[in-house]
């Protein structure tokens, strides 16, 4: 490929119905509602922000402490903290719309009529362009099971919430990367009316401090987030997306640098969200927006579109040899004839 100038690469993507000016986001619960990374960027300038996850009541969250470092990343357990849908309805979204942002409104819920009671809320929301559906939370009229680690539960959510929803704003299942396939959930969630999904949200983790012999987090449990996750977020969007090639993916897991991104693009993202990095860097989601376009740009994509499951293709020169049978596989014996 020949390298281009940075300025010619198409960056515009879309998530199903939603049409995207370009593919980063920010990742829910790392920025609220995108006010706290205005004064370093204009969050219209994002392709959307994906805001912290709205239940129905107010949440006070888990108790403290609710963070703790650990290498290449940090445990969260927050425990859904937010103000409640009729206050994001009255203050988040009408502050984002006055921005010209686009807004991808995570929703979490403890039953299905939870997420179905907040599609229902969001229906004329400004500024909404798709619903994201947290649903790695505990299913409370299933003994505390967590929607994303059964097919059928996140098919009900799914559809609970896409019946609720207008026709052209598309339905996102976030999924946990906590199960043994990943695919088979994805799957479920698509035939229920996903018209996308968002892979991967944090891994369940725990740090016992070595002086108390305690837990750290004050929850016990907490969600692993950072670089030290971005490998496993990229193995789920790669096999996603072969198995569902059609379906956006919105990538997020550990993502930092423009490079990161690509990764996460060539596995077969359409879109990345940019979360634990603005921790340390408020400024990171423009940051790895214009390091995205430089690598997409250096490696001679004209289009975002054109980068998105690269990584599954044939190798150059590969497409033009013919189908080879694989070579027999070696049969092993146990006896005097192997001695």
């Amino acid at each position: 490929m020949t390298a281009l100038a940075p300025e010619l690469v198409d960056l515009s993507t879309a998530l199903g119905a939603a049409a995207l000016p370009n593919p980063v986001l920010t990742a829910s619960g790392c920025a609220a509602s995108g006010r706290e990374l205005e004064p370093f960027f204009p969050v219209a300038s994002l392709g959307a922000v994906v805001t912290k996850s709205v239940t129905l009541a107010a949440r006070a969250g888990r108790p403290t402490p609710r963070m703790a470092e650990t290498p290449s990343g940090m445990l969260n357990s927050i425990g859904l903290q937010n103000p409640g849908i009729d206050a994001f309805l009255a203050h988040d979204l009408p502050w984002l719309a006055e921005r010209g942002a686009r807004a991808v409104v995570s929703i979490a819920g403890g039953s299905v009529d939870d997420y179905a009671g907040l599609a229902r809320r969001l229906q004329h929301a400004p500024a909404l362009v798709a619903v994201e559906i947290n649903i790695s939370c505990p299913n409370v009229s299933d003994r505390g099971q967590v929607f994303a680690c059964d097919p059928v539960a996140a098919a009900r959510v799914v559809g609970a919430v896409r019946a609720e929803t207008p026709a052209g704003i598309p339905v996102l299942a976030k999924l946990s990367p906590d199960v043994t396939d990943i695919v088979a959930v994805a799957r479920s969630c698509v035939r229920a009316g996903a018209g996308g999904l968002t892979l991967v949200n944090t891994l369940l983790g725990m740090v016992i401090d070595p002086d108390t012999l305690r837990p750290v987090l004050g929850g016990g449990t907490g969600g692993l987030s950072g670089p030290a996750i971005r490998p496993v977020a990229v193995r789920c969007v790669w096999q996603v997306h072969a198995a569902l090639p059609d379906v956006p993916i919105l990538g997020a897991g550990g993502i930092a640098t423009g490079l990161d991104a690509l990764q996460f693009v060539l596995a077969g993202a359409s879109a990345v969200s940019v979360g634990t990095a603005v921790f340390g860097d408020p400024s990171a989601p423009a940051r790895v927006l214009g390091e995205l376009r430089g690598a997409l740009a250096e490696r001679g994509f004209a289009r975002l579109a054109d980068a998105v499951g690269y990584a599954h293709r044939a190798k150059a020169g590969d497409e033009h040899r013919p189908d080879r049978p694989p070579p027999p596989r070696p049969t092993w014996r146990l006896g005097a004839d192997d001695l």
